[in-house]
């Protein structure tokens, strides 16, 4: 039985006010000349037909290919659609959609999909190159090294594949007794030839990246009813950063698998590193600034509703989905609250950011695409 946990509470740090649709914000009173403005360029329904049924999970990550943007959905497939204007240009038909997000290499989309198949699709087109049966959903994004797509399917078994014919290479499972266990799966992460991938079961395994034989293992989730470990693991030197759902989050050796540190807060999302910092979104709701040499913290930030997805930075600023809220930026020094918008239904997708086009994408929990500008301008009624 699959659960996805979501909490929240909430803490609102700045006015605003919407103006034609501009949703206008002041960082602080000490800042009179500028004002962080986020507003909507277009949206899209990604269904083609409205969901009436049960609420779907919908949180693959848009895709920048080229002058397109790609979503899956969680119901009926994967659009891609014109970056500046949001035009359709194809549509890929999948029973149940596609909810974990996809890796791109030059025209190639690689993607799980809920209909039991790994697909291989031509990412200008739409046009699918090859199918490879798993028999079960896939939850997590895969890695791709090499010509190697590596992926973990949703009944706990990784899978290395050929990218350009679909043949697998190697297999490596593990088994996993718990009766409950939190939707999602983690993404492999490669380093010196060694593929690092945690585990419904509670471990982070190390595997030998050309033939999947175990390197090393560590059990880090203990808990008695949640014990994954669904978040990408991130390496920086030969340190591996990865938390475990409603557990901790560590700091583990990437030669050896010992715990360097660790700290209380689970999540579910991969840490974001930014020079001496991380950023953090954790399972009770909070988003943490950290050090990223020993997990002091520096600030934290309580999300108004849910918990939030993974952090990515925007121009000197954080951004994040709420899962029952808002897409939200933050001031990356202090935590405090830049601006916003509410999509509705809450956001479960990691947003996708192009900072040269001053844009961010994500899909929201009613499925629609949102292609969104922020940043800071002159406030217009100011003078000298």
């Amino acid at each position: 039985m699959k659960l996805l946990a979501v909490i929240g509470s909430a803490l609102v740090l700045t006015g605003c006010t919407t103006i034609n649709g501009v949703l206008e914000t002041w960082s602080s009173k000490n800042d009179a000349k500028r004002e962080y403005q986020v507003r909507t360029a277009w949206v899209r329904q990604t269904t083609v037909k409205d969901n009436l049924g049960f609420r779907k999970i919908n949180r693959m990550t848009p895709v920048l290919a080229g002058e397109l943007v790609i979503q899956g959905n969680g119901l009926d497939g994967i659009v891609a659609y014109e970056r500046e204007s949001g035009k359709q240009k194809w549509r890929l038909n999948i029973p149940n959609g596609a909810e974990p997000s996809a890796a791109l290499i030059r025209d190639r989309l690689f993607v799980g999909a809920s209909d039991g198949n790994f697909y291989s699709i031509e990412a200008s087109t739409g046009q699918v190159q090859w199918t490879f049966p798993t028999k079960a959903e896939n939850l997590s994004t895969p890695l791709l090294d090499e010509g190697i797509v590596y992926f973990l399917a949703g009944n706990n078994v990784f899978y290395a594949l050929d990218a350009a014919t679909g043949r697998q290479l190697w297999l490596y499972s593990r088994q996993d007794t718990s009766q409950f266990s939190i939707r999602g799966g983690s993404q492999a992460a490669l380093h010196n030839g060694t593929i690092y991938v945690g585990f419904t079961d509670g471990s982070l395994v190390a595997l030998n990246a050309k033939n999947g034989s175990a390197v090393w293992e560590v059990q880090l989730n203990n808990n008695k009813r949640f014990r994954d470990i669904d978040a990408t693991p991130v390496i920086d030197g030969n340190q591996i950063y990865i938390a475990g759902y409603d557990d901790k989050l560590y700091s583990v050796s990437a030669d050896k698998g010992e715990v360097l540190w660790r700290i209380d807060g689970g999540g579910y999302s991969a840490v974001t590193l930014a020079g001496d910092k991380l950023f953090f979104p954790t399972t009770n709701g909070e988003v943490w600034a950290l050090k990223k040499a020993n997990g002091e913290k520096l600030w934290s930030y309580k999300v108004k509703d849910g918990i939030a997805t993974q952090v990515k930075t925007y121009k000197g600023s954080l951004v994040f989905g709420e899962s029952q809220g808002r897409l939200q930026f933050l001031d990356m020094n202090s935590g405090a609250v830049l601006g916003g918008m509410e999509p509705g239904r809450g956001i479960l997708s990691s947003p996708q950011v192009d900072e040269k086009a001053n844009r961010v994408y994500f899909i929201s929990g009613e499925a629609n695409l949102y292609a969104i500008e922020a940043g800071w301008t002159k406030k217009p009624y100011f003078t000298e």
